[in-house]
Parts: C-alpha cells; sequence; structure tokens
C-alpha cells in the first residue's frame, strides 16, 4: 500500500505541471493587446496622471492587472516607402483664404446648408499643459469667454468672411457640426458642455445645452467632449471624448437613449483592437447609406463605425501608413463610399516610439479599406492637423490645423485650374520649405507655384531676348562705325567681328547648352561691347545666372520664386 504513495504523487505532479503550462500557454495565446476597462464613475474616477504613471509602470486601473501588448506578428511595411507609392489626387489652393482672414488655432470644420465653409476657432487660446488641472477643471476661468468672434463662415470660391458669431460665450471650442436643418452644434471642452445654437447663430443664446458648465464628470454630465454628429431625424449622438471616452445618443428633444464605449487609453495601437474601446473617440461622422456612425478612434490610429440605430459594432478601418494617431475623418459617396482622413504627429508612449511616421490627408475606399491617395499643403506634411470635412461630391477638402493656425483647402486635380507663375501666393511650406516640385503623375498645369521647367523656361527666353535685342544693338552700333571709319579699310569689316563674337556668345549663354554660361561676355580686343554702349563691362558678365543649378540653389536656400 505504501509502495504506490510515490506513483501517485508523481503522477499528480505531473497533472499539476501539465495544467500549469496549458494555462500558461493560453495566457500568452490571448493577453490583452489594451488596458482593460477603467471606471470613469464620480466614485473611482482615476485622474489623466494617475492614469499615465500607471501605463508607465505597468500597474492597472485598481486591482487590474495592465499587461503591455505585444506586436503583431505580421509583416511590418517600409512606411517611408509605402507613402512615397501612393498618388496625390487633390492640388493644394495656397491662395485660399483671403489675406484679411486672421484665425487662431483652428479645430473644426463643416459646412452650412449655403455651402459655406464653417469654422471654430480659438481666437488667442491654447490648450497647454497647464490649462487644466488632475481633476480637469478648467484653470483660466478667470479670463473670462473669448470676445471674439469663434465661428467663421467663408465663401468657398475665395474664402472671404461671410459671417461670424460666437463672441463672448466660448472658453476652449473644440468641435462644430452644421445639421441639415442649418442648426450649429458645438462643444467646449473647458465648459464640459454640448450646444445647440440656431443657423448663424442667430438670438446668441443655445437652443439646447447639456452638460454642466465648468463641472467635469460621467452620467448626465461630460468631460471634454469632442464631436456632434445630427441624423436626419434630428437624433444626435455625442462623443464624450478624453475622460469617459464614450459615445451616447439622445432624441431631437435632448433625451438619453443609449451609450456605449470604454476607455482602453495605451498611447499605442495595434491592428487589432477590442470593439466598442475608446482611446479618445475625437471625431464623429454619418455613413447615411449604410446607416452607421464612425468615430476616429484618436490613440488607437483607427475609425470605428457602429449602426446608428442601436450603436452595435459594424467595422473598424486601419492601416499602418496611417499611424498610431488618428484625428478626424469625413465621409463622402463619391467612388462607391471613401473615409477621408487626417492623421497626427507621433506621440506613442511605451518602449517603441521611434516609428516612422508622415502627417498627410487620406482617402480610404470603404469598400476595400485600401488607401487611394494622400494629400497635403503643396504636397508635403501638415504639422498639427485637428479636423477634416469633405463636399458631397467629393471635389473640395478642407482641413482645419492647429499649428500653424490656418484652414486648408484642397481640390480634386480633375478640376484644379491652371495658375500661372505670377499669379501663384507666395506661401511657405508647413517645413518651411517653399514646394518647388509637384508631385509624381500630376500635370504641370495643376501645379499651383513654383514649378521647375517653367522657372527655366522663363529665364531662358529672358536670356534669348536680352542675348537678341543686345545683337541686334551692336549690329548698327557697329555700322556707324564703319560708315565713320573709313581709315581702317584693310581690317575685317566689324560687322563679320560682331557677328562671329556674337553668334559664340549666344551658343554659350543657352540655358540647355552643351557649353558653359559662364563668361558668356569675353572681353576682346577688336570688339568691346560695354565701351559702345558706355558702360562698364563688369555690368554685363554678371549676366550670367546658370539657370540650370539655380534652381537648386533656391531649395537650398528656401529663396521663394515669383
Amino acid at each position: 500500500m505504501h509502495s504506490t504513495n510515490p506513483h501517485r504523487r508523481w503522477s499528480v505532479i505531473f497533472l499539476l505541471a501539465t495544467s500549469f503550462l496549458q494555462h500558461t500557454l493560453s495566457e500568452s495565446q490571448s493577453s490583452p493587446r489594451y488596458l482593460q476597462n477603467i471606471d470613469m464613475s464620480n466614485n473611482a474616477s482615476i485622474n489623466n496622471n494617475e492614469r499615465l504613471q500607471q501605463i508607465l509602470k505597468g500597474a492597472g486601473a485598481g486591482s487590474t492587472q495592465i499587461n503591455w501588448p505585444q506586436r503583431s506578428k505580421q509583416a511590418t511595411p517600409d512606411v517611408k516607402t509605402e507613402l512615397a507609392k501612393l498618388n496625390t489626387t487633390y492640388i493644394y489652393q495656397n491662395a485660399w483664404p483671403a489675406n484679411n482672414v486672421k484665425l487662431g488655432a483652428v479645430t473644426a470644420v463643416s459646412f452650412d446648408k449655403a455651402g459655406n465653409v464653417v469654422i471654430f476657432h480659438r481666437v488667442d487660446r491654447i490648450w497647454s499643459q497647464d490649462t487644466f488641472d488632475n481633476g480637469n477643471q478648467y484653470r483660466e476661468k478667470f479670463r473670462g469667454p473669448i470676445r471674439e468672434s469663434t465661428v467663421l463662415a467663408l465663401e468657398p470660391a475665395t474664402g472671404r468672411v461671410q459671417y461670424d458669431w460666437g463672441k463672448n460665450f466660448f472658453y476652449m471650442p473644440h468641435g462644430l457640426t452644421v445639421d441639415p436643418e442649418d442648426n450649429v452644434w458645438l462643444t467646449d471642452v473647458a465648459m464640459h458642455q454640448v450646444f445647440k445654437f440656431a443657423a448663424r447663430g442667430a438670438g446668441n443664446k443655445p437652443l439646447l445645452t447639456l452638460g454642466v458648465a465648468f463641472q467635469p464628470g460621467s452620467g448626465k454630465k461630460f468631460c471634454k467632449p469632442t464631436s456632434v454628429a445630427i441624423l436626419d431625424n434630428g437624433d444626435f449622438f455625442v462623443a464624450d471624448g478624453y475622460c469617459n471616452a464614450r459615445i451616447l445618443k439622445y432624441s431631437k428633444a435632448g433625451e438619453l437613449i443609449l451609450t456605449w464605449g470604454q476607455n482602453s487609453f495605451a498611447g499605442v495601437s495595434y491592428d487589432v483592437a477590442p470593439q466598442n474601446y475608446f482611446a479618445i473617440p475625437h471625431a464623429l461622422t454619418l455613413v447615411p447609406e449604410l446607416e452607421l456612425l464612425c468615430a476616429a478612434d484618436r490613440e488607437n490610429g483607427r475609425v470605428q463605425c457602429f449602426y446608428s440605430s442601436n450603436g452595435t459594432f459594424h467595422s473598424q478601418y486601419h492601416n499602418q501608413l496611417i499611424g498610431d494617431r488618428l484625428f478626424s475623418m469625413a465621409y463622402t459617396p463619391a467612388a462607391g463610399g471613401e473615409l477621408v482622413i487626417v492623421n497626427g504627429p507621433n506621440a506613442e508612449l511605451g518602449f517603441h516610439p521611434d516609428h516612422y511616421n508622415e502627417v498627410h490627408g487620406f482617402v480610404m475606399s470603404m469598400r476595400n479599406r485600401q488607401l487611394v491617395s494622400k494629400f497635403g499643403p503643396n504636397n508635403l506634411e501638415f504639422k498639427n492637423p485637428h479636423d477634416v470635412a469633405v463636399t458631397a461630391d467629393g471635389n473640395e477638402i478642407y482641413v482645419a490645423e492647429l499649428n500653424p493656425m490656418r484652414i486648408h483647402k484642397f481640390l480634386h486635380k480633375s478640376l484644379a485650374k491652371p495658375m500661372s507663375l505670377s499669379a501663384t501666393k507666395d506661401v511657405q511650406s508647413i517645413s518651411g520649405v517653399p514646394a518647388e516640385a509637384p508631385a509624381a503623375g500630376v500635370d504641370a498645369s495643376q501645379t499651383t507655384r513654383h514649378h521647375p521647367s517653367g522657372k527655366a523656361v522663363l529665364v531662358a527666353s529672358l536670356m534669348l531676348i536680352f542675348a537678341g535685342s543686345t545683337f541686334a544693338l551692336a549690329l548698327l552700333m557697329a555700322r556707324r562705325r564703319k560708315r565713320g571709319n573709313q581709315a581702317i579699310s584693310s581690317a575685317a569689316p566689324p560687322s563679320d567681328l560682331v557677328y562671329r563674337k556674337l553668334t559664340a556668345s549666344n551658343q554659350s549663354c543657352l540655358p540647355f547648352g552643351a557649353r558653359s554660361r559662364r563668361h558668356a561676355w569675353e572681353k576682346a580686343e577688336g570688339f568691346k561691347l560695354g565701351g559702345l554702349l558706355d558702360r562698364d563691362r563688369n555690368g554685363f558678365e554678371k549676366l550670367d545666372q546658370q539657370a540650370s543649378d539655380e534652381e537648386q540653389e533656391t531649395l537650398a536656400s528656401g529663396a521663394s520664386y515669383a
């Protein structure tokens, strides 16, 4: 009886070891990629600094363990190379808006029923690290509301201001949406409120107000709400964005119908993410054909779409070329349904903050989830885009940017009009380097400024005109000298010498000639052009500009070209 005990003990140990290994393997295969839900109720709220410290330390909310996710096993593309392959289908309109439009940080853009471009901007307010305390309370209430107009409507063709309003009301503007009845919905992250105004702000008082002024919270309160989307029947959605990470649906009268979403903020995005989890739902857009509401899940770098009737998850859209931060998106039914997306600068937390990132606008097909094209100011990058709007036909795109403080317009290349070099506006790009060369595949007549081939032709034309006029003048002066100097009969006719010298000189001055253009006007014993015109010949030696190299020098020095 005692002899069997060792065998039983070894059997038990073997079974326990096998069970432990299976359990460990299953945990490693199904480890969560995002943080567990964080309770944002009033009794168990966690401020942003504490949550950040938990992320950095690897500690969970309360007793929940935070497991840092493992990266996807799929092959990672060469982001820089793949981005370079994307077509550019929208042309930047750098002369828009009109010069007299003065803006602060532009946070949102939409369209009214008349087709005007309606923007929301912060005038003189900046959201810095000290703007809110650890409890999300606004620290600058003492400054009072913004005294100037925060809502501007711009004429789409010229960018001139059509009307403005929103004085002495808002503290820190964020979201703006114009509904089908021309009502204007706005969010203020400092006030933690959502407002509905009549068309063009008529009455200067909101028709509907949700949330409690300057009191962040959950339940019936908001905590830095970001965006609003409105259905045709008047029901609307609110993205309660920075703290609560949820979406709420209300009736037209402002009665709460349903809410969904949980906070999964982890600072890094991955291809596979839990459904209905958000790391800052930052913007909303509707897809009427499919009855969907889509949200920009900012720090997860993706778009999540839900059925607008009940909030059930439908699909998500993510691409590694966009990166880990996706600030806003807008829908257009053009080309079978497309999402126009703007991403943001890389701001990863954790141990891998070195992923390549470019800040662009992107066009993504909703049918196959592939990127169709990219766009940016002068085919370069944005610095800090915040919101985007696109017309229903997909021909015009507008991007609101925080810094630099401006609103950008892009026109589909099929509609872009040619612009002469003299008519283009001298605008430096976001990075401080002028846009000299157009993107590959874009016709030269559709570029807005600084086309190198156009510059070369212009320089060549000017040089040919000058050389031709100088040649004619030299011949005329030589003939006069011939008539007045009969004593030099044995020498070759001055006109022949003039012809030979100037012909050789003109060949060397052509911008595309085989000979060097340096010292084009050589000194000569028999003929001195400077003497004929009573000028110092040094003035003519400076004519040499070396046009083919001038473009490279312009790019290197950052000088503009008109």
